[in-house]
């Protein structure tokens, strides 16, 4: 499952480097909640998911700034062969807080920096700046 969410994160970094407007990303519900928050956060200026018969896809409106995407870059943390769990006081700051990073927790998909005000611990999936 978290496959699909890496490629997500890698065609929307290839998207602004591109100088892409919009993209297409696969259906799943994870990435549904990471684009929530990226959008939250203001990495994606909106999303909405097509429904086209029995397959779904999510179409992503991407952003910029006076032609400077809003992505600068970013890392993998948990993949297939890897995945990298971490307690809540554990959970990393990205650039001394000016990126973020996305962590599945039992609770849902959060950023860390909410999972650290909640007190939960989990798989770091990406981070972005």
């Amino acid at each position: 499952m978290s496959t699909i969410i890496i490629d997500s994160v890698i065609r929307l970094k290839n998207g602004y480097m591109a100088g892409r407007r919009e993209l297409v990303l696969q259906y799943s519900n994870l990435n549904v909640q990471a684009m929530t928050i990226l959008k939250k956060n203001q990495y994606i200026k909106d999303f909405e998911v097509i429904t086209d018969g029995a397959k779904k896809s999510i179409n992503v409106a991407l952003l910029y700034d006076a032609s400077v995407p809003a992505i600068a870059d970013v890392k993998i943390v948990s993949k297939s062969g890897r995945r990298i769990y971490q307690k809540a006081s554990h959970l990393p700051s990205v650039l001394g807080g000016m990126g973020l990073a996305v962590v599945t927790t039992s609770q849902g998909v959060m950023t860390a920096s909410d999972a650290k005000k909640n007190k939960i611990g989990g798989e770091i999936l990406f981070k972005i700046w």
